[in-house]
């Protein structure tokens, strides 16, 4: 926190407690404090329960509730995603690829592939072989440059992956690591998941939208001329770690791109959260560090906890895609999940990021939750607010039309025996439906409002 005169009045009293944890915690404290208008952040009043890990010289926080004030960028924080014996961790602070000996733990074997694009290579690669490197001299490693854009997410430049991998001559305890965004991160988890049948891989997410999103839960693949991500697995990282100063790179449009999906964390399952970000997302847009550290661990925390009730989306992970239905529609481009996936593939892979779309699509979804009664119209107003404060677009591409959108919702990997099912808002802040049991005339209305005929 930054250093000045009684920001906060904190009162704290300890406990003892039995329950066991991954940290071996020996004491529980409950904390309050008072802030006073520090940084962005507005004067309040929270509480929250803290357990102490005597092994780890760091606090682990327990309680659900959204802080106004997050922690200091200095301190690293770990999020587990439990899979059980395929569990690993998330680490996410400032410096980190400064810290070689977090990369290193997870490495298996001597050899390493380091998968990257043309925009982060010259940035971040040799940082990250210095990491992979430094008092390691019997690890090596190779790298592949691929093309940057969602445009090259295909078959073609995945094999460039493969070829060097072969070239390499890679054996199967070889470790590949992706550097890079969404893009890179899922094609490289797909030719691990791969190569030799399966061999390690490791996620260092350098965009938002990976650090949130894609680079957790082992979703990997490429598209398909006729739809996004079709090809693919589900296959787990050893770890993945999140340098947040990495994003001191990004472009703006790229950085609101990736707040489409912490959005949709706090309108799916987070109602707290989400009350955080209307209070704050003028600090994430100006890139204030602690804010977005928050964000990003608060979101790896719900995306791994979902993960880890349902890893291959046979329930309620599929909620996680609202708003890309219609997304996907807007970025080439299902409800919010199917709507993106719609945008993205009628319009064309690269031309809208992937969050652009997901915001629109989110935007349709929540129209069409209203037109069937399942929400009010406060909530249709405050996701519009918050979407336009993130500088995100508020409907899809004109070039969209209800004809495209049906054509490419038909081929959504969340159809089943011909029955399209969406991620849709019901209920309070927070609570959303993943059903395909809803009036079709809404569907159709919705469309009609948002595209041409």
């Amino acid at each position: 926190m930054a250093s000045t005169a009684n920001p906060f009045s904190i009162s704290l009293s300890s406990k003892p407690t039995a329950k066991p944890s991954l940290f071996n915690p020996s004491e529980q404290l409950s904390l309050r404090v008072q802030t006073h208008g520090v940084g962005p952040f507005r004067s309040s009043n929270f509480s929250v329960k803290l357990t102490v890990a005597k092994s780890k010289s760091k606090i682990m926080a327990t309680s659900a509730q959204v802080v106004d004030q997050p922690p200091s960028k200095t301190a690293m924080e770990v999020v587990e995603v439990g899979l059980g014996d395929r569990s690993y961790p998330i680490y996410i602070g400032s410096g980190l690829l400064n810290q070689p000996e977090l990369l290193q733990r997870h490495v298996h074997g001597k050899r390493v592939l380091v998968v990257t694009n043309t925009r982060v290579a010259p940035l971040y690669l040799e940082k990250v072989v210095d990491a992979l490197t430094k008092d390691n001299p019997n690890v090596t490693v190779e790298s592949v440059i691929l093309p940057d854009g969602e445009k090259y997410k295909d078959m073609d430049t995945l094999m460039k992956v493969f070829d060097k991998a072969i070239e390499s001559r890679l054996d199967r305890r070889c470790t590949f690591v992706a550097l890079g965004g969404g893009v890179v991160g899922d094609m490289c988890g797909y030719a691990a998941a791969s190569f030799l049948r399966g061999v390690n891989f490791i996620q260092i997410p350098t965009t938002v939208m990976a650090q949130v999103d894609s680079s957790v839960g082992g979703k990997t693949g490429i598209n398909h001329p006729l739809g996004k991500n079709l090809i693919g697995a589900f296959y787990q990282p050893q770890c993945v770690l999140i340098d947040t100063d990495t994003l001191n790179t990004l472009p703006d449009r790229e950085l609101a791109s990736g707040l489409a999906e912490v959005i949709k964390y706090g309108l799916i399952r987070d109602a707290e959260f989400f009350e955080w970000q209307e209070r704050n997302m003028g600090a994430l847009i100006a890139r204030d560090p602690n804010a977005l550290a928050y964000a990003i661990k608060r979101s790896c925390e719900n995306k791994a906890e979902v993960v880890s009730l349902d890893e291959k989306e046979g329930g309620v992970r599929a909620t996680l895609n609202l708003g890309h239905t219609f997304g996907h529609m807007n970025e080439s481009f299902v409800v919010v999940y199917h709507v993106s996936q719609a945008i993205e593939t009628g319009v064309g892979y690269g031309k809208w990021f992937h969050g652009e779309a997901v915001a629109a699509g989110m935007i349709m979804a929540v129209d069409m939750s209203y037109r069937l009664g399942w929400i009010d119209d406060s909530l249709v107003k405050r996701v519009h607010n918050i979407v336009k404060q993130a500088n995100l677009p508020t409907s899809p591409p004109e070039s969209v039309t209800v004809e495209t959108f049906k054509a490419v919702m038909a081929v959504d990997k969340k159809v089943a025996d011909g029955l399209l099912r969406l991620i849709l808002l019901k209920g309070p802040l927070g609570n959303c439906v993943f059903t395909g049991d809803y009036d079709r005339k809404a569907l159709d209305e919705t469309l009609h409002a948002f595209c041409k005929s």
